[in-house]
């Protein structure tokens, strides 16, 4: 009957951090409110078990035992793949690892499955229960008063006048308490942070309280609350942070998609380490060096592209003292699996993808939100990832749960009660732990992703980020251009414009020739590799031009050569490194004929990309 379950989550080890953990190190005044919170917390605990529904024991006792039985084959199935032992040494050994790999994998799922069975006459016993939000104002305050700790909310409270009153103003706020645990809770359970910062996002801006804004205030404020392995080294201002993001979103930078994100995923926007300059810096650079990217129609790899086209795999240069930031310096110069893991995430974050970051054996990769689904890149699958101590896996089940949020909220309803009766949370590293009610939760996302057969979203990271290039190489995609695009125009003072995609050759995109729409219109030209590209003009006139070019560039020492059809050698075009801005180049002199001309350019054979809007000609003297 229920009395055992409340009796099984009682039993369980206190979370770390409960006020029964250990005794009180506040002071007297502190010690009262510690007190205050934990007889609100006693009070509401006592209520909760006195309208929660019998179950029958039969039942509870079948479900723990298909339960222990899937935490056993979860764990026979992560020794295959777990640790050194799963790098074998030959052909024969891969395939028999493998072949081992799949039985337990399959052991697994059928072990998953019969939990789901076992689980089914008790979800049906609590479906009003779980369904129902009667009870929410209750839950969602005992949920809060326990993650954070009657202990954790006095020290925060004790700080001042104003702080204990945003620890009653938040505890006096239903709907808020909800959306925080929603939005996934507090980091570190530091709701009273959570709550001042929210506050103050809220005192900053006037568009913070309603819609996506709104969302982005909440899921900054829970995420900054503690730090993370994400902000632990830097110094974000979650105020400031949030007004960057609002001001980009009302300049229309961000994707549009941005808008539609909860609260849950924003936090996973704003979290970015690197500051508001680099990710206004990162947008502006992508829209001018490769639109193409921005615009990429597969959300697998839009914006991340960037570290496949211009991040090399190579030993990362010392930081340098040269008025560039840590990671305009990784994409200049590349870097291994972590620096180049580290410009995709920003990359992401910049356009308002929610972004997670993802550490796998002797590896940095990341995953991150698309249409269909969560997907990773520059790394391997799911069961390989971990991320602040949480398994891939369960991020990932979590992520396809959220996508039903009429189901998913009884997930969530199931939490507060073990929480507010004091279960031990379940440990996802650590499968078979968590008390009755949090197992439950966690069978009961198990179930709705099983039902629901969610596509799952091909992963985008097969090489491992550990090559230059992909070994795939992405399909040359032609592009539609309009006749003004390609038109060479002479002015009367004998000024000649050449947009970059009037080329006499190639005439559509080629591996080393990529044209593509401006973010601004018109279209821009993308060399590298040694790639060759010519113009064929008419001249009134012979005589000497001075040729000048429109440029982006966002790696140094790049090269461009220019040769004509009087000979005379290679004029070396100079290349600004202009960190992602349009700049002029520093004119060169080229002799030409009167009538028809042919300018024929090739980039250096080991230069990564430059961008070409357009190439001038004015008359010498």
């Amino acid at each position: 009957m229920l009395g055992g379950i409340a009796g099984a989550g009682s039993a369980d080890a206190p979370a770390q951090g409960h006020p029964q953990a250990g005794p009180s190190a506040l002071a007297p005044a502190g010690q009262e409110l510690e007190a205050q919170y934990a007889a609100m917390l006693g009070a509401g605990r006592a209520e909760i078990v006195t309208v929660l529904p019998k179950i029958n024991s039969q039942s509870i006792s079948a479900y723990q035992q298909a339960y222990a039985d899937e935490a056993a084959a979860l764990m026979a199935y992560e020794a295959t793949y777990k640790g050194k032992a799963r790098i074998a040494v030959d052909a024969q050994a891969k395939a028999e690892a493998a072949k081992i790999g799949k039985a337990k994998a399959e052991a697994y799922g059928e072990a998953q499955k019969r939990t789901v069975t076992a689980a089914r006459p008790i979800l049906a016993d609590l479906e009003s229960l779980l369904s129902g939000g009667k009870l929410d104002p209750l839950l969602v305050k005992c949920a809060v008063l326990a993650e954070a700790t009657p202990a954790g909310l006095a020290g925060f409270a004790r700080q001042g006048e104003t702080e204990a009153a945003l620890v009653a103003k938040l505890l006096a706020d239903d709907s808020l308490m909800k959306q925080m645990l929603v939005g996934g809770g507090a980091k570190g359970g530091n709701y009273g942070r959570a709550m001042q910062i929210y506050t103050e996002i809220q005192k900053a801006s006037p568009k913070a309280g309603s819609g996506i804004l709104q969302r982005v205030a909440l899921g900054t404020s829970l995420e900054q609350a503690a730090p993370g392995e994400n902000n632990s080294r830097f110094n974000i201002d979650p105020v400031k942070r949030y007004l960057h993001y609002e001001e980009a979103y009302r300049a229309g930078e961000l994707d549009a998609a941005f808008a539609t994100m909860t609260a849950w995923e924003c936090r996973m926007i704003t979290d970015e380490p690197n500051s508001e300059e680099d990710l206004a810096w990162c947008r502006e650079m992508l829209r001018n060096y490769r639109p193409d990217i921005v615009s990429k129609p597969d959300y697998r790899w839009r914006y991340a592209w960037i570290v496949r086209t211009d991040v090399p795999y190579t030993d990362p240069l010392p930081p340098q003292d040269d008025g560039t930031s840590r990671i305009q310096q990784l994409l200049c110069g590349g870097g291994k699996c972590g620096p180049r893991a580290f410009v995709g995430r920003l990359a992401l974050r910049s356009f308002g993808i929610p972004t997670w970051g993802v550490r796998q054996p002797g590896h940095a990769a990341l995953a991150h939100w698309t249409p269909q689904g969560w997907t990773i890149n520059l790394g391997a699958d799911w069961k390989y990832s971990t991320w602040e101590g949480r398994p891939g896996p369960d991020f990932h089940l979590e992520s396809q749960a959220r996508a039903y949020p009429e189901d998913f909220i009884k997930v969530l309803r199931a939490r507060w009660i073990g929480d507010a009766l004091g279960e031990q949370k379940a440990n996802p590293a650590k499968p078979g732990t968590g008390g009755f009610w949090n197992r439950l939760a966690l069978t009961l996302e198990q179930a709705i992703v099983a039902e629901a057969k969610p596509v799952e979203v091909a992963l985008a990271g097969e090489d491992l980020a550990e090559a230059s290039e992909p070994s795939k190489p992405e399909a040359v995609v032609s592009v539609n251009m309009d006749v003004e695009d390609g038109r060479i125009s002479l002015s009367p003072g004998g000024l000649v414009s050449i947009p970059a995609a009037a080329c006499s050759y190639p005439t559509n995109s080629t591996r080393k020739i990529v044209f593509m729409k401006s973010f601004r219109g018109g279209m821009q030209l993308n060399c590298s590799k040694g790639g060759v590209f010519e113009y064929a003009i008419q001249l009134p006139a012979a005589g000497k031009y001075e040729l000048t070019a429109r440029v982006v560039t966002v790696h140094k020492g790049l090269t461009l050569g220019l040769q004509t059809d009087k000979g005379g050698g290679t004029v070396n075009v100079p290349l600004p490194y202009t960190l992602g801005k349009w700049q002029q180049t520093a004119p060169v002199t080229v002799t030409l004929d009167k009538g028809m001309n042919t300018l024929r350019f090739a980039g250096g054979k080991d230069d990564i990309g430059l961008a070409i809007k357009e190439f001038t000609l004015k008359p010498a003297g």
